[in-house]
């Protein structure tokens, strides 16, 4: 699969690996397990999920795909969400697509920042962007 970086963010939550884990996995009505499955996100609309010990992955419609990893940081767990193009055909017309959505980058980034203070507050620890 080609991979195009579309928009890249990252925090530490203040709390062990498994734990920050399992709080994003609860948080997330669209994980039903481990591994990978497809889940209807809208009626007719599905989303491939790929659960792994340090990572979730979601891939839907044409171009999107977005990835969660977790790894150990001296102050508990650095999470980074990352957003892919990984559009087969018209690969091209998916940066200019999202020129019309104005603020993608910064809708993703609060999105991001809401899912960590989330994620702090389930586990009673502190969470900062890097």
């Amino acid at each position: 699969m080609r991979k195009s970086l579309l928009v890249e963010v990252s925090g530490v939550v203040e709390a062990p690996l498994e734990r920050v884990r399992e709080a994003l996995i609860n948080r997330d009505p669209l994980v039903k397990g481990e591994g990978r499955f497809t889940v209807e996100y809208l009626p007719g609309h599905t989303m491939t999920v790929e659960v792994t010990d340090r990572s979730i992955a979601y891939q839907g419609g044409w171009w999107y795909r977005s990835e969660w990893s977790l790894t150990g940081h001296p102050q508990g767990t650095l999470v980074v969400h990352r957003v892919y193009n990984v559009a087969e055909r018209m690969r091209w017309a998916v940066p200019l697509a999202n020129r019309f959505f104005i603020g993608f980058d910064k809708a993703t980034r609060e999105g991001f920042a809401e899912r960590l203070a989330q994620i702090g507050g389930d586990l009673g620890c502190s969470v900062h962007l890097t």
